[in-house]
């Protein structure tokens, strides 16, 4: 099946399925996907000890991680290689040892090479924690993932 047989919702589904194959960093931090769809992506991940600064609290860089990894599922749902050109991420609320980590991310805006979605942060409260904002820059006509 290629990507013209796909309906777009497939396109996503494979998408994740080879990048999640070859995407260590993701792995290691226990994130799981929840689930995508073309220019959406929600990705979980529960807070470790090992993930902790020395306030007790989930250090940012794991959250913007989280945030990060979700992006890049969202942005290249559509199986063209999309990387991040920045982003941008706002603390609002702490995370602690245990909690369950949701991001979800949304399409903004998608004109030529260049895209902008957003992505929430909540704990399993559903308490939001962070938001972030990430800019993408598509290599037109290279996949994501190769046939």
């Amino acid at each position: 099946m290629t990507d013209t047989t796909r309906t777009p919702q497939q396109t996503a589904e494979y998408v994740r399925d080879g990048m999640f194959a070859n995407d260590n960093a993701t792995k290691a931090l226990g994130m799981r996907i929840v689930e995508v769809a073309p220019g959406q992506a929600t990705l979980q991940m529960q807070v470790r000890q090992d993930m902790l600064n020395g306030h007790a609290i989930c250090h940012g860089g794991f959250m913007a991680t989280l945030a990060d990894s979700t992006f890049a599922f969202a942005c290249n749902s559509y199986n063209e290689l999309t990387v991040a050109s920045g982003f941008s991420i706002d603390f609002i609320a702490p995370a602690h040892e245990g909690d369950v980590l949701t991001a979800r991310c949304f399409e903004v805006s998608k004109a030529g090479r260049t895209g902008v979605y957003d992505t929430e942060i909540t704990n399993q409260r559903g308490e939001r924690v962070a938001i972030f904002r990430g800019r993408s820059y598509t290599a037109k006509g290279r996949p994501a993932v190769a046939a």
